[in-house]
């Protein structure tokens, strides 16, 4: 299925990936992976591509009432978590503590948490990855120049404001296939 990922993703689709490519898959076994801007479903099926080409095992959560039949072994096989979204508990303590349990956890999540437009990133991403003592990894969803760039990992501060605004800049000019949702 390598060789599919690859011909649809290069080939059929035109897109490339850059930097990071193999997201420090032999150092970095525990991350936030934060993918920007997130405007369309056809994020999630360029992520999966890209997961099965660069053969970097990663992880989304998603609720709970996804991953029944027929599609819930589909979801879990692809890296998959479900989340109870009506509990509750902390969020962010319940996701942080899916890392101590993982000798490998890649969470990818979308800052804005949401593909509509919002003004301002959710913070969940940020506070997991304090919590979880794990860094930050950037990802860009360039449908303008169709192309993925990926950091290198970043560990966050004690500064949110200063974390965020050098995360954001990372984004800068980044456009997502519905525009209107950026």
């Amino acid at each position: 299925m390598h060789w599919l990922a690859k011909f649809v993703y290069f080939k059929i689709m035109g897109w490339k990936v850059v930097g990071n490519t193999n997201f420090s898959k032999d150092t970095i076994k525990k991350a936030i992976i934060i993918s920007a801007p997130h405007t369309s479903n056809l994020d999630f099926i360029i992520g999966i591509l890209l997961r099965k080409i660069t053969q970097v095992k990663t992880n989304f959560i998603g609720k709970k009432e996804l991953f029944t039949w027929p599609f819930g072994y589909y979801f879990r096989a692809v890296g998959g978590v479900p989340v109870d979204r009506k509990n509750k508990e902390n969020k962010v303590q319940t996701i942080a503590k899916l890392f101590e349990n993982k000798e490998e956890f890649r969470l990818t999540l979308a800052p804005e948490g949401t593909r509509s437009k919002v003004d301002e990133w959710r913070t969940g991403f940020y506070y997991i990855a304090k919590q979880a003592n794990v860094p930050i990894i950037m990802f860009t969803l360039d449908f303008g120049n169709k192309q993925n760039t990926i950091s290198e990992p970043f560990f966050p501060t004690d500064n949110i404001e200063e974390d965020f605004k050098f995360m954001k800049s990372f984004f800068k000019g980044v456009k997502g296939r519905i525009e209107k949702n950026i």
